[in-house]
């Protein structure tokens, strides 16, 4: 938090703030620690009501929820949900700005909060916080004019429980401010040649101001030489902004290695590679990476539009040459824009989002083992 954070948590708003949870599913006034009936109740069932009765909701296999539908104009201010680890490369969230009938967000709901493969990792930054074992919680203001909806769908065969509470505030003036958008992409693998896309064809004035990746590696040596590019208004041919390697993007240099210890996990208010996958010598047999970097102090500004970013999968081969590689590569890219909807990728499936890293199931000894491992 800046100084000048701190200081706008003094000033005196004309505004309310209200909370949408499974204990008050519209926020009203008053409205809290009402419940008769919830995923609770047996729980409580010494107790009465207003002892924790419907603390989460089931979603059921194939379903939408919706986690908060709010009308008028306001800003949300703070999002905290769990869920098992099981359900986060299976859940989508998403979020509609203004009655848009198409998402501004929609995101795998492990990787909106930086923890894309399923298996956790503590992120302690100025807008995302994950912590133990699973409690994640998004700081990123999402304003709106005319209303906010924000949904979870369950793309498994099984069905989820979530907890969740999303916090707002109302009766503030956001005409200025622009919406929030959250677009999620994938390379497995990654296609011969070519970049990486993490965001193309966006139309309108805005600014970037994040990206998450997940990025799991396909063969053996180092991954990261790659190269990050903007290209901003009129670009086309040439990006205006180009990185110098996928390390330097996200605040590391050579290898995210200290001497001695290899690839060396950290988390900082703007950027971080908070999570490192390493071979088990079973079934995890590739090394896999999460790392963010939040332009919050230096976003990056367009005028016109956001015709593309992409960035280089790197390594390196014999003669000190350059080496394409073609890995798995999932990111999550952040930005304001002035409008509500704006072109994106087709909506992720199950077998978009699925991961590979669980182990495979033991076999009953007294009877004939699998012919091959499954995971």
């Amino acid at each position: 938090m800046t100084l000048s954070d701190l200081t706008a948590v003094s000033a005196l708003r004309r505004v309310q703030t209200r909370s949408i949870s499974p204990e008050n599913f519209d926020g009203s006034v008053g409205g809290g620690a009402r419940a008769t009936e919830g995923t609770g109740a047996d729980c409580a069932r010494d107790l009465g009501p207003g002892w924790k009765i419907s603390p989460s909701v089931d979603i059921k296999a194939g379903e939408t929820f919706d986690l908060a539908a709010i009308d008028g104009p306001g800003r949300i201010t703070h999002i905290w949900i769990t869920t098992h680890t099981d359900n986060w490369r299976t859940l989508v969230l998403r979020a509609y700005w203004d009655g848009a009938d198409e998402p501004a967000v929609e995101v795998p709901y492990g990787d909106f909060f930086c923890n894309g493969w399923g298996v956790f990792a503590q992120v302690n930054s100025q807008v995302i916080a994950a912590n133990p074992h699973g409690g994640f919680n998004s700081y990123w203001p999402m304003p709106f004019r005319e209303g906010a909806r924000l949904t979870i769908e369950n793309t498994s065969v099984v069905d989820v429980r979530v907890y969740y509470q999303v916090t707002y505030e109302i009766g503030g003036d956001y005409s200025a401010d622009g919406y929030f958008h959250a677009q999620w992409r994938r390379s497995n693998p990654l296609e011969e040649l070519i970049p990486h896309t993490i965001l193309e064809g966006v139309e309108g004035q805005g600014q970037y101001v994040g990206t998450y990746i997940a990025w799991g590696v396909n063969s053996n040596g180092w991954w990261g030489e790659g190269e990050i590019k903007f290209y901003l208004d009129d670009d086309t041919d040439h990006p205006t902004i180009c990185g110098t390697g996928t390390e330097d993007y996200f605040g590391g240099a050579w290898n995210f290695d200290i001497p001695g210890q290899g690839y060396t996990a950290f988390s900082t208010p703007y950027l971080g590679m908070p999570q490192v996958i390493r071979p088990d010598g079973l079934y995890v047999s590739q090394q896999r990476f999460g790392m963010y970097r939040w332009h919050l102090a230096d976003p990056i500004h367009f005028s016109t539009g956001l015709p593309k970013v992409d960035i280089q999968a790197l390594g390196w081969r014999s003669g000190w040459r350059y080496l394409p590689l073609r890995d798995d590569i999932a990111s999550t890219a952040m930005f304001y824009l002035d409008r509500p909807t704006a072109r994106r990728p087709k909506s992720p499936s199950a077998s978009d989002m699925e991961v590979h890293l669980g182990t495979a199931p033991v076999p009953d000894l007294g009877s004939t083992p699998p012919r091959e491992p499954r995971s």
